[in-house]
């Protein structure tokens, strides 16, 4: 009977032991689980507020502003433009494009759509 009662006293010592390990481990696997909730809600914030900065940045009033302080940009001037009539009348020789788009060479004539687009 005593040794039935050492060998009791005996497997609630390893069964305190194991409940004990089991309740250690998990508290340091919660202890990382909060550390890293931590960790992902600082870096949630630090996306959040890169992205505020980023709108900031990213506004075209200041992109203008950037540009006209930096950028040697002047207003387009009515000179710059060219008339029709200094346009050549068709591509030069050889051109591919041109050749396709003169109706003399077999292409399709002058601003109208080659048929193969009307197709689509």
């Amino acid at each position: 009977m005593r040794l039935l009662n050492i060998l009791v006293i005996g497997a609630l010592i390893l069964a305190a032991s194991y409940v004990y390990s089991l309740k250690f481990d998990s508290t340091l696997q919660a202890e990382r689980v909060a550390k890293l909730r931590s960790e992902l809600q600082s870096e949630r914030n630090a996306i959040a507020s890169l992205r505020a900065e980023w709108a900031k940045l990213d506004t075209p009033a200041r992109i203008e502003a950037l540009a006209r302080r930096h950028l040697p940009l002047q207003p387009v001037k009515p000179h710059q433009f060219s008339d029709f009539g200094q346009l050549p009348e068709r591509a030069p020789p050889g051109d591919p494009i041109g050749a396709m788009l003169d109706p003399e060479e077999g292409g399709a004539p002058t601003g109208s759509v080659p048929a193969q687009r009307n197709a689509r």
